[in-house]
C-alpha cells in the first residue's frame, strides 16, 4: 500500500474527483478525512470507505471560512492523528462572459477556489512544519495554462493556485513539506454537465486520446504526488487531460 498509515485531509471530497481520490486514497492505506460543505455528501463517501475496510471520517467544511477550516482539521488531527496529506480540491463555477459577471459571482469563486486554498494550507502547514513532512496538493486546471471563454473568476483562482504552489513550494520545502498541483482537462463530473455535447464532441476531437478524462484519471495523479514515489517532486504542476494542451 502506498499510503499505509498517512492522514489524508481531502476538501470536496464528497462527489467528483475528490470523492474518487478519496476512495483511491483509502484502497491504498490512507486514513481518510472527507471533508465537503454538504456533510451529508461526506459522511456517506465515508461510509463507504469504512463498509470496504477502509478507515474515514466525515466532517462538514466551509473552505471559505477559516473558522470552519480550523474546526475541521482539528477534528481531523483528533481522530487520525497529525495530516500527512492536504488536498485542496474543493471548487465552484460562477460562469458569465467578464462584462456580464457580477461582484457577487466574483466573490463566490474567489473565496472558495482561491482564498478556501490558501486557507487550508495556512492551516495545516504549523502541523506539518512540526512534524517535518507533508505533502499539500492542489487542484488547477487547464484553463488557468490558456484561459477559457466566460471563466474569468475561475480561471483566475485557477491560475492563482499554480502561483501560490509554487511560492509554497519555496516557503515549505525547507521543512520537508512538497507542495504540487495537478491540472485537469475536460474531466467527466457533475462540474460539466451543462456544458452542451457538441462543445463536449468537439474537446474529444481535439484531445489527441479521443476521450474525456475520468475522476480515477486525476485521483491516480495525485496518488502518485502523494506517495514515496514522488519524493523529490515539488512546486510542479501536472497536467492531465489526454493530450489536449501539448
Amino acid at each position: 500500500m502506498r499510503l499505509k498509515d498517512k492522514v489524508a485531509f481531502i476538501t470536496g471530497s464528497g462527489r467528483g474527483i475528490g470523492r474518487i481520490t478519496a476512495l483511491t486514497f483509502a484502497r491504498e492505506g490512507a486514513r481518510v478525512v472527507v471533508a465537503d460543505i454538504n456533510q451529508e455528501a461526506a459522511e456517506a463517501v465515508a461510509a463507504e470507505i469504512n463498509a470496504n475496510d477502509g478507515k474515514a471520517l466525515g466532517v462538514q467544511v466551509d473552505v471559505s471560512q477559516s473558522e470552519s477550516v480550523e474546526a475541521a482539521i482539528t477534528a481531523a488531527n483528533e481522530w487520525g492523528g497529525s495530516v500527512d496529506i492536504q488536498i485542496n480540491n474543493a471548487g465552484i463555477t460562477r460562469d458569465a462572459r467578464m462584462q456580464k459577471m457580477s461582484e457577487a459571482q466574483w466573490d463566490a469563486v474567489i473565496n472558495v477556489n482561491l482564498k478556501g486554498v490558501w486557507l487550508c494550507a495556512r492551516t495545516v502547514a504549523p502541523i506539518m512544519i512540526a512534524q517535518g513532512r507533508g505533502c499539500i496538493l492542489s487542484t488547477s486546471s487547464i484553463v488557468a495554462l490558456h484561459g477559457n471563454f466566460g471563466q474569468t473568476n475561475y480561471v483566475a483562482t485557477k491560475a492563482g493556485v499554480i502561483g501560490m504552489t509554487k511560492t509554497w513550494a519555496r516557503e515549505l520545502g525547507p521543512h520537508g513539506i512538497r507542495v504540487n498541483a495537478v491540472a485537469p482537462g475536460f474531466t467527466a463530473t457533475e462540474m460539466i454537465q451543462t456544458v452542451p455535447e457538441k462543445v463536449l464532441d468537439a474537446v474529444k476531437e481535439r484531445t489527441p486520446l479521443r476521450r474525456l478524462g475520468q475522476p480515477e484519471d486525476i485521483a491516480n495523479a495525485f496518488l502518485f504526488l502523494a506517495s514515496d514515489e514522488a519524493s523529490f517532486i515539488t512546486g510542479q504542476v501536472i497536467s492531465v487531460d489526454g493530450g489536449l494542451i501539448v
